[in-house]
């Protein structure tokens, strides 16, 4: 999926916020940060987990880190069955590539990390590690239905 697929799924979704393509990289939470100038934690990352063998998206706000314990407590499993997904995992379940997995597009299950609610605004990935789109924490709570967990480590 490109961030034309991405914007259509904002403009789907009717949201009125536009992918906005920087030339330099916004693939690692830091690198969309330094980008965009705002705050790491700003930074919606959203990562593909495999659990049990199924795959679910983490929304993690960009200063945070999963706390995979956590994650297996959520979903009542064994800690060795939550496992970070391959690239081609991620790829295979999003639609997406590593670096540019958009909270939108997909019909995956979504974890929003509480952390995140700090922000008014967020940035999520728009498809490419290039690509970045602006959304209000709680437009992004409602489009996406995810869920909001404690899945970070303190």
């Amino acid at each position: 999926m490109t961030p034309d697929d991405v914007q259509a799924a904002l403009d789907a979704l009717g949201l009125e916020t536009r992918v906005q393509i920087y030339e330099s990289s916004t693939r690692t939470a830091q690198e969309a940060a330094d980008s965009i100038g705002c705050e790491l934690g700003a930074i919606a990352k959203s990562l593909c987990f495999m659990i049990n063998g199924t795959p679910v998206v983490i929304i993690t706000a960009g200063d945070q880190r999963v706390d995979t314990r956590k994650v297996a407590a959520h979903y009542d499993v064994g800690r060795k069955k939550v496992k970070i997904a391959s690239p081609q995992q991620t790829h295979q379940a999003t639609g997406f590539a590593v670096g540019g997995v958009s909270p939108v597009g997909h019909d995956l299950p979504i974890l929003i990390d509480a952390t995140l609610a700090r922000f008014e605004t967020v940035y999520a990935a728009a498809g490419s590690p290039n690509a970045i789109f602006p959304i209000a924490y709680e437009a992004l709570l409602r489009v996406t239905e995810g869920m909001v967990v404690d899945v970070v480590q303190t």
